[in-house]
């Protein structure tokens, strides 16, 4: 059983938004409106109420680290008895991210050496842009609904309102029909099958008013901030990858026009969406984002180093599973993907990988699991997904999302843009066939277009068959046609005399495919606080008097290595100091670099007691008096 599995649940968070600045404009809309004492006295008791929780966490945990109390620490006591220890040790700082000493860049540096070299992948920096966004259909897809506090002006996701009121009214003594409905709302909201209308529909119907002031709330919308900026969930930024054929087809030719190949993005994202409230370390609007975009021949997705990772065993929760209530198992990676739990070799073997990144980085193998997604969590490009999912004490949170996108993101990029996102495979035996063939007139389309004419040309040569006949049928019949050049983005018109499009019978040695894309996207700042959760234990002191708390990091991670100081404050002591400091920087060695610090001036372990600034170090190199 896991640590946390025996901690009581944590109660729903209240979605009023507690800031001074909310409340002190709460309290001067009821005392100008001239409401009743009672709501201004409930107002005024909400900083009084946070004050009561925040000692009561607080109790709890000096009792944990004491050893006094008997009742077991909440979710919240844990929590805070963890991010307290990084905090104090300035591992992250107000406004900041874990990096004040480098815990950031080590793992950083560990998951481009798990897998950029042993996969060989193409490092690759791209902005994502409005164009595939477009494409994929995440626009249109992804929204963040708000609602507004018609009197007091507060915000709130409008699917927790509503999530929180069927909730509520569950726990209540209501008829079969009236629980039956509620729970399907519940069902569909979580879903996230709900259109803006119907979630609007549904608000209204049961008359859901704002959390605590009982205020009707606005109808739902998509923006928010003075320049009413639409808000949508954040997609993978890996999508920049493959924003342009040209990308990726200057990607093949580094591979000389081979699949498979990997490509690999490291770098920070933007979620364009309401924040969660109380979720701290959990939910942030800028992040870091891991991404891995592996290209593969649709018909051949077998992988020759499957064999390396067939043999793990972890823990595996299938739709099916999940479906008929039952726990996550155990299960061998290679059994899974021989039975179909797991679609096919490449993708088993990205899950591996994963689960090995992980358990070396120091997550704990049994609060760590693979769920498989339910048909309504699919992400827009995934045929199948796998989250990785570790437990701390916000429960279950999904860190790692792999998944086989089967060739929907390049169809996709095709239809919208009309540029062609293929690769092909040399055939045992040439046939002939019959090929529409598309012949752009340069000439014509230069004089049309100018400096627009190669990317014109690009669009037509890169058409399918269908929309290249109705491209014909409609300059037969014309005279001319107009199409989408999403890379000008907006639509252009050709004459008849611009380009020739014509039936050939021709012998084809090559098959010509669009890609499968299996991809893998680590949240990474929600791995290292799992990672600081995970690490977090205490043990008693040497004098037995206190309990330390203690962060279990791998070497690897560790910000500082060690630190060198002497015993006695000395100035002959310096220049050894200096030379053992230079014989860890290695400056030219690049296997002897050992972070660390020095102090040359000494005097800070005397008493016998070790002051908390060296206790951020794993090794202290003492100079004594015989050196």
């Amino acid at each position: 059983m896991s640590r946390l599995s025996s901690l009581p649940p944590s109660p729903a968070s209240p979605a009023l938004d507690r800031s001074e600045d909310a409340l002190q404009k709460a309290l001067d809309h009821k005392q100008d409106s001239g409401a009743p004492k009672p709501e201004i006295s409930a107002v005024n008791a909400v900083p009084n109420d946070l004050e009561i929780d925040e000692a009561s966490i607080e109790r709890q945990v000096q009792d944990g680290v004491s050893g006094a109390g008997d009742v077991p620490l909440t979710r919240e006591a844990e929590r805070v008895r963890v991010i307290n220890t990084p905090g104090s040790r300035r591992f992250y700082l107000p406004s900041s991210d874990f990096d004040h000493f480098g815990v950031n860049s080590n793992v950083f540096t560990f998951w481009r050496e798990h897998f950029r070299l042993e996969e060989d992948m193409f490092p690759q920096v791209c902005f994502l842009t409005e164009y595939p966004l477009k494409a994929w259909d995440v626009v249109e897809s992804f929204g963040d609904l708000l609602v507004k506090d018609v009197k007091t002006g507060a915000c709130y996701r409008a699917g927790d309102v509503l999530e929180d009121f069927c909730t509520e009214e569950l726990q209540k003594d209501l008829g079969i029909k009236k629980a039956a409905e509620l729970k399907h709302v519940l069902a569909t909201l979580r879903s996230g099958d709900l259109s803006v209308h119907e979630v609007d529909a549904e608000i209204k119907e049961y008359g859901v008013t704002a959390p605590h002031t009982k205020n009707p709330l606005s109808e739902p919308y998509t923006s928010i901030g003075t320049l009413l900026i639409p808000e949508r969930k954040s997609p993978k930024s890996a999508l920049g990858i493959l924003r342009t054929a040209k990308c990726f087809k200057a990607l093949l030719r580094c591979n000389n026009f081979k699949l498979p190949f990997s490509v690999e993005q490291l770098g920070k994202g933007v979620c364009h969406e309401v924040p969660h409230h109380g979720l701290g370390f959990y939910r942030f609007r800028k992040f870091i984002l891991a991404e891995i975009e592996h290209f593969v021949d649709p018909e051949d997705k077998s992988h020759p180093k499957f064999s390396r990772v067939a043999d793990l065993e972890l823990f595996m929760l299938s739709r099916e599973q999940q479906i008929s209530g039952q726990a996550a198992i155990k299960t061998r990676l290679g059994e899974a993907v021989s039975k179909g739990t797991v679609n096919n070799e490449t993708l088993g073997y990205f899950i591996g990988r994963v689960y090995l990144f992980l358990t070396h980085l120091g997550i704990d193998k049994d609060r760590l699991r693979f769920r498989q997604r339910l048909a309504n969590e699919m992400a827009l490009c995934g045929a199948h997904c796998w989250d990785a999912e570790i437990e701390c004490s916000y429960g279950w949170i999904e860190c790692v999302l792999t998944s086989d996108g089967s060739t929907y993101e390049f169809q996709s990029s095709t239809k919208k843009c009309g540029a062609a996102f293929v690769a092909s495979k040399k055939v045992a035996e040439p046939r002939e066939v019959e090929k529409l063939v598309i012949v752009p007139n340069k000439k014509e389309l230069g004089l049309a277009f100018r400096g627009n004419q190669k990317m014109v040309v690009e669009v037509l040569e890169a058409m399918g068959e269908e929309e290249a006949l109705r491209l014909k049928a409609a300059l037969e019949a014309k005279g001319e046609a107009e199409f989408l050049v999403c890379t000008m983005g907006k639509s252009v018109i050709i004459k008849d005399n611009m380009v020739n499009i014509s039936k050939q019978k021709m012998k084809e040695d090559r098959r010509v495919f669009t890609p499968s894309v299996i991809g893998s996207s680590f949240g990474m700042g929600r791995i290292i606080y799992c990672l600081f959760e995970h690490s977090f234990y205490t043990r008693p002191s040497k004098a037995g008097d206190e309990q330390l708390n203690v962060l279990r990091f791998p070497p690897f991670v560790a910000p500082i290595k060690c630190t060198i100081l002497p015993l006695i404050q000395k100035p002959e002591y310096e220049s050894v100091a200096q030379l053992i400091s230079k014989s860890l920087t290695g400056i030219y060695r690049t296997d002897a670099r050992v972070p660390h610090k020095i102090d040359i001036e000494g005097g800070f372990y005397r008493g016998g007691r070790m002051p908390a600034s060296l206790k951020l170090f794993s090794f202290i190199l003492m100079l004594s008096c015989k050196v």
